[in-house]
């Protein structure tokens, strides 16, 4: 499953995407980071959460949301969208934002 910030799961009000999710955590201050040397598993979690009709916590949430952002951020430069100045911009940027 390739999860982007449009993949659809159940969330604690309804159905929602990652985008709507995170966007209501930041709403709410309810951002939270996630150790660097634990987001595939976190994202692991929301797969299966997302794949089984589960809620996932916060912390997948959130996790999810960075590896999205990630492959899209890469994805725009290997379609020469960004330039590779970009790339690594936008890549710290993602780091300070979402790990700990």
């Amino acid at each position: 499953m390739k999860i982007t910030l449009d993949t659809r799961f159940n969330g604690s009000l309804g159905p929602v995407t990652l985008r709507e999710a995170v966007q209501q955590l930041r709403e709410h201050d309810l951002t939270c980071t996630v150790p660097a040397g634990v987001v595939e598993q976190k994202v692991t979690v929301f797969s299966d959460c997302v794949e089984r009709g589960f809620t996932p916590l916060r912390s997948e949430i959130m996790a999810a949301c960075f590896v999205a952002e990630r492959d899209a951020t890469s994805e725009a430069f290997d379609r020469g969208l960004i330039t590779e100045g970009e790339l690594e911009q936008k890549r710290s940027l993602l780091v300070r934002q979402y790990l700990a």
